[in-house]
């Protein structure tokens, strides 16, 4: 993806450096705020002539005067000889004392414009807008996209802490970066003369002396009828040329004026650059708006929160990527390995193989996809990619359908190992377009496509059994996933069911353990998370971890799962086993396509066993009020009806706007969850119709047949489950 390869790379090399244009702009956005506090400003409506009547009683000499964007009036002026600069109290004319711009404020500028380099910095700092300027755009794609499009530009952003500072400032101050670069960009060709802000000349105007005096201010019609709010500059005729004339600048353009007369000789208008550098002058420097300076100095303040967070979230993406032991060189390898991943994940699945293959003996080469290049030696080639967000290359492989396009066909076969998340609609779409441009060019299948849901170590296992029987040769992957840092966590209390079916469960809470902000934005630790997430558990002896879904999210105050002891079962009898104090050590993983952020459209809860757990999460934490209408299917109520106070406290609570249940195993138990559906298919037509969304949790069989019921009922609003999947509305969490 190119976005992504500009937004890294320009991140990492200008991002340095607009250190110093951020920390610098938002020390500089101080001075309108305080400009605005301290300002004795005229008022606007005062004509000019008033004000330079005053002015001309105070100070002596008086040359020129300016109007500050805060307001206050600064006379110029020469006082023995040496020029000076008042700033008067336009009420009355008063001297309030020197004016001296502050010492600091220009240091501040000299280093915000050039980096105290002159011409040459003013370069440099041109060269950063524009690198900012991309990065703005290039950062407003990839939120767009990590968020889901616009309507889902203002939900809550998921991940770690670094993660979640990265997006949610960018995502507050982007509007105020882009106009920065683009306003700094406009100042910056002015200052090089590639944008001509005044006209090509000025008029050749003079005033004739004639026989009567020059007249006061107050007897120039031009300066009557002018305000001063609208003025910027006037400089009075010099006293010793009796052809000067009367100077005024405005926003609008300038005008001279007789000073014998009162009329004015010319005026000329402001160029439309002129006018455009004004706007661009106020927007960058928010001087004389100090309302908008304040987001000026937010936007500023959090470019150096950007860069530091930006290489975080670079460098724990590049500290994924393992180092691949017995790595042959490209030109004596016989066997490929091509890997594909944004977060490094995939490698560790890579690195399992490819030590397989070697122990196998073969010769095996595991690199990059972006370096895909087969040699005439090379009998097999496999493809492990993940897809990043919905159907996009990692960041590295952007080009990778293109170089496949362009290398030449060889007698090795090919085998497609694709990884993402069942809850986007282009689950291992990069994967997909990977085996389609392989095979349109001919390369002969080893494997067909074959797809990885979430990191499955047990998918991964049965592939390496059809990879095995494919080579003719035993094969034996061993595959140890690289687990977070985990967290402990204390079982405070639990709640034993007899089971449906001869299984009991349990629903075991365990406290939420405290955690520093130092790891929580080192990814460490619990951090947030909600209903819906998974709670990984590595039992002891084990090295493949269980998940869990998460019944409870961090603002609950508690960690909360909903277990089943399967027969054999080696987490489950360990869950099983914990008593309350004893402790137990887990992580969380992201499930971003399943958990509920915020919707305020109806919400369908469909579930049965277990799998009723995330959706009694989100019934528990919508403090909302959201309608949410449960379908809950088990055997026996009272044997499996796991969460069932808990649901008719928060029916009476408004958290849950109905609750329909079905028990198979007792008479006149309403059979199956499919079979309550069928039933209420008119109200839930009418539902979906409203635009609700929905959430299924439980086994797969139970899953399909849900979808099965479901397609039926959305048909006649020529509408399915596929389409609710592709708008983002319906969700599974299956197992």
């Amino acid at each position: 993806m190119v976005w992504r390869l500009i937004h890294r790379w320009l991140g990492l090399v200008a991002g340095a450096v607009a250190l110093v244009l951020g920390i610098s702009g938002a020390v500089l956005a101080i001075d309108p705020v305080r400009d605005a506090w301290t300002a004795v400003p005229a008022a606007s409506e005062m004509p000019v002539a008033t004000l330079v009547q005053r002015v001309t009683a105070s100070v002596s000499g008086a040359e020129e005067i300016r109007r500050l964007p805060a307001g206050d009036i600064v006379v110029y002026a020469f006082d023995a000889g040496q020029a000076r600069a008042w700033q008067v109290d336009p009420a009355n004319g008063r001297v309030l004392g020197p004016y001296q711009p502050s010492a600091l404020s220009r240091w501040f500028k000299n280093l915000h414009r050039s980096f105290l380099l002159g011409d040459g910095g003013r370069v440099a700092a041109a060269a950063v807008a524009l690198a900012m300027l991309l990065l703005s755009v290039s950062g407003l794609v990839l939120l767009l996209r990590r968020m889901g499009g616009w309507r889902r530009l203002a939900e809550r952003v998921r991940g770690s802490l670094a993660q979640r500072l990265h997006a949610v400032t960018g995502r507050v101050v982007l509007v105020v970066l882009l106009l920065s670069s683009l306003t700094a960009l406009y100042m910056s060709a002015a200052t090089f003369g590639l944008v001509t802000l005044e006209p090509d000349q000025e008029p050749d105007v003079v005033s004739v002396p004639g026989a009567q005096p020059a007249l006061a201010a107050a007897q120039l019609p031009l300066l009557q009828g002018l305000h001063v709010g609208d003025l910027r500059r006037l400089n009075l005729p010099d006293a010793t040329d009796p052809e000067d004339t009367w100077k005024v600048t405005t926003a609008q353009g300038q005008g001279w004026v007789d000073r014998y007369s009162g009329r004015t000789l010319a005026w000329q208008d402001a160029t439309a650059a002129q006018r455009v550098h004004d706007l661009a002058r106020l927007l960058h420097t928010g001087a004389g708006a100090w309302v908008w300076a304040l987001p000026l100095g937010v936007a500023a303040a959090c470019i150096p929160l950007f860069w530091v967070t930006g290489v975080m979230l670079w460098w724990r993406a590049r500290s994924l990527r393992p180092r691949v032991a017995d790595n042959s060189a490209p030109a004596g390898a016989d066997t490929l390995i091509f890997v594909a991943s944004e977060t490094g994940s995939t490698w560790g699945f890579a690195v399992a193989l490819h030590a397989a293959l070697v122990r196998a003996g073969h010769r095996v080469r595991t690199d990059g996809l972006e370096h895909f290049q087969v040699g005439a030696a090379v009998r097999r080639i496999f493809v492990l990619a993940a897809t990043y967000g919905d159907g996009q290359p990692p960041a590295h492989a952007a080009d990778a359908l293109a170089r496949i396009a362009r290398t030449p066909v060889t007698a090795a076969t090919v085998a497609v190992l694709g990884f993402g998340d069942r809850q986007y609609p282009a689950f291992c779409g990069f994967a997909e377009a990977l085996d389609q441009a392989l095979r349109g060019r001919g390369w002969a299948e080893l494997l067909p496509l074959a797809r990885i849901h979430q990191q499955s170590a047990q998918e991964f296992a049965r592939w390496g059994q059809d990879l095995a029987q494919a080579l003719g040769e035993p094969l034996e992957i061993d595959y140890r996933p690289r687990l977070p840092p985990s967290t402990t966590l204390q079982l405070v209390s639990r709640r034993d069911y007899p089971g449906g079916a001869g299984e009991p469960a349990a629903i075991l809470r365990f406290a939420l353990p405290l955690s520093r902000w130092q790891d929580r934005l080192r990814g460490r630790g619990l951090g947030p998370f909600d209903a819906g997430d998974l709670l990984g558990v590595l039992a002891p002896g084990s090295t493949v971890p269980r998940y869990y879904s998460l019944a409870s999210g961090r603002r609950d105050g508690f960690v909360e799962i909903c277990v089943r002891r399967m027969p054999g079962g080696v987490c489950s009898g360990y869950l099983h086993a914990l008593q309350p104090g004893d402790s137990m050590q887990a992580f969380v993983r992201r499930n971003p396509g399943f958990v509920l952020d915020g919707e305020k459209a109806p919400v369908l809860l469909i579930g049965a066993g277990t799998g009723v757990a995330p959706l009694a999460g989100f019934v528990r934490g919508n403090r909302r009020r959201t309608p949410m209408h449960l379908y809950f299917g088990a055997r026996n109520p009272a044997r499996d009806f796991y969460f069932g106070d808990e649901l008719e406290r928060w029916l009476g609570e408004h958290r849950l706007a109905s609750l329909h249940t079905v028990f198979s195993r007792v008479p006149n138990g309403g059979g199956y969850v499919q079979d309550a559906l069928r039933r209420d298919g008119a109200r839930l037509r009418q539902l979906l119709a409203g635009g609700a969304c929905v959430r299924v949790c439980g086994s797969r069989p139970m899953a399909a047949g849900v979808a099965q019921v479901l397609d039926g009922i959305l048909g006649p609003l020529r509408s399915s489950v596929a389409l609710l999947k592709a708008k983002g509305r319906y969700a599974e969490d299956v197992f």
